[in-house]
């Protein structure tokens, strides 16, 4: 990975009028929450106070994301492309979400691309598959579907759900005894499956199992 010790925001492209496109993603989970615009002033902004501004060209004026709202965006790290025209804003999310609707992402609008022509919900592309798995367990949590495994084992409790992952973790252990790659995969697909649950019955979010992981990556 590259990084640039010496970079200045003059080494950045903007456009004719001054502005360049920033990508807001997650700095957890990498969902992508947003597109907007910063011209110089409000990229400075941005890196002076870690508080995340951009520029409104409906307005033409700076503004700080969430100065009304407060879903405001707290800067933890910033990358350019290639051609030094675009930026992505790694950043924590404050508030109901990034979008002015309330939603989590701006983008939740779907052109339907599936020639099967099948209506079941797609998951999110923008997320990963991880958050994305616990988003629906959570859903399922709230709004029980008829025989649902993951509502038969938040309502059995502890001892179904813990026993179950005991089973998963043998499981997972002799795949890898066996060296079996296509066994590994699925048996640890179901062990974060069943962790998953777990967390959701004692009320801890991913999210937390996430931030830990984040700590801990620069130790």
């Amino acid at each position: 990975m590259a990084y640039s010790t010496n970079f200045s925001i003059e080494d950045l492209h903007f456009d004719n009028y001054g502005l360049i496109p920033a990508i807001a993603q997650d700095w957890l989970d990498g969902s992508i929450l947003m597109l907007a615009w910063m011209n110089k002033e409000s990229l400075t902004k941005t890196l002076e106070t870690k508080n995340v501004h951009y520029w409104s060209r409906s307005r033409s004026e700076i503004w700080r994301k969430g100065a009304t709202s407060g879903s405001i965006q707290l800067l933890k790290a910033i990358r350019f492309d290639c051609d030094n025209d675009a930026l992505v804003l790694s950043i924590e999310q404050k508030g109901s979400g990034a979008c002015h609707t309330g939603e989590k992402s701006c983008f939740f609008n779907e052109i339907d691309i599936n020639i099967s022509h099948k209506k079941e919900k797609e998951p999110n592309p923008f997320s990963n598959i991880c958050s994305d798995l616990f988003n629906t367990l959570n859903e399922r949590s709230n709004s029980a579907i008829e025989k649902s495994y993951t509502n038969y084992l938040l309502t059995k409790g502890s001892n179904t759900i813990l026993k179950k992952i005991g089973e998963e973790s043998a499981e997972f252990i002799m795949a890898c005894k066996d060296q079996d790659k296509h066994s590994i995969s699925n048996e640890a697909a179901d062990l974060i499956y069943h962790l998953q649950v777990a967390l959701l019955h004692n009320g801890v979010e991913w999210r937390d199992v996430l931030s830990v992981l984040e700590s801990r990556r620069r130790k």
